[in-house]
């Protein structure tokens, strides 16, 4: 028996929320819904969904808030985010929310065919692109792509699903420059025809330089006109 996949839907309009359960939940998923942030942080704990589908503006917690809170918590940080916003939204938004963990924006208003397709494809990047078991180890590094865990210097380094993976990626082909569409194919799924936007790239290099330190962190190199390298 296929196993059904879970949904947590936060909007505090509740005909969208309805409108959106009767569509996934009629196309195999299951569906949790809530019209506030707050408790939208309970029910991930509660009920585990394997992906959050959530409004960008809503009184108190909104979306990004809500996204940036799962993203800096171990247990929830895994949890793939799609973040609805209205038609109005400035790039500036979006790369903040693309770095506060963001997965992908749905803008309102949408249709529920693309909404579900782009629910599918979120899913299908959370398959990892790392292939190797075997652990990976640079400059006091160590890399374990079966635990999804990163150590720098024997200590634990936080990182989010996407700065692993491009981490992963980077450092197992280091030394050759990666172009952005490689990097938006490999780590986050994109067709390149379709999204080839460097600043989904840029956000995150910038996150994992910080969290790698200077010594480390300088290491992952901007190469103009052509994309990231590891330099060793």
């Amino acid at each position: 028996m296929p196993i059904t996949l879970k949904l947590l839907v936060v909007d505090d309009d509740k005909s969208i929320l309805g409108m959106i359960k009767r569509y996934v939940t009629a196309n195999g998923f299951s569906c949790v819904v809530t019209d506030n942030g707050s408790e939208a942080l309970m029910l991930v704990r509660e009920s585990r969904p394997d992906l959050i589908l959530v409004d960008a503006e809503m009184p108190g917690l909104d979306g990004h808030a809500v996204c940036r809170v799962l993203k800096k918590e171990a247990a929830t940080q895994a949890v793939p985010v799609i973040i609805m916003s209205g038609a109005r939204i400035e790039e500036k938004d979006m790369l903040a929310g693309f770095s506060g963990g963001a997965d992908d924006y749905v803008i309102k208003p949408f249709s529920l065919a693309v909404l579900l397709a782009r629910i599918q494809a979120v899913l299908r990047r959370y398959k990892t692109p790392v292939q190797s078991e075997e652990k990976l180890r640079k400059y006091g590094l160590e890399l374990d792509p079966g635990g999804r865990t990163v150590k720098l210097g024997g200590k634990d380094v936080s990182l989010t699903r996407k700065e692993f993976d491009l981490l992963a990626v980077l450092i197992g082909r280091s030394g050759r420059v990666l172009s952005i569409p490689y990097l938006l194919e490999t780590v986050w799924g994109y067709d390149p025809a379709d999204y080839n936007d460097p600043g989904t790239v840029e956000v995150h290099v910038c996150h994992l330089r910080k969290k790698l330190g200077t010594r480390l962190g300088r290491r992952i190199v901007a190469v103009t006109g052509h994309g990231y390298k590891f330099e060793d």
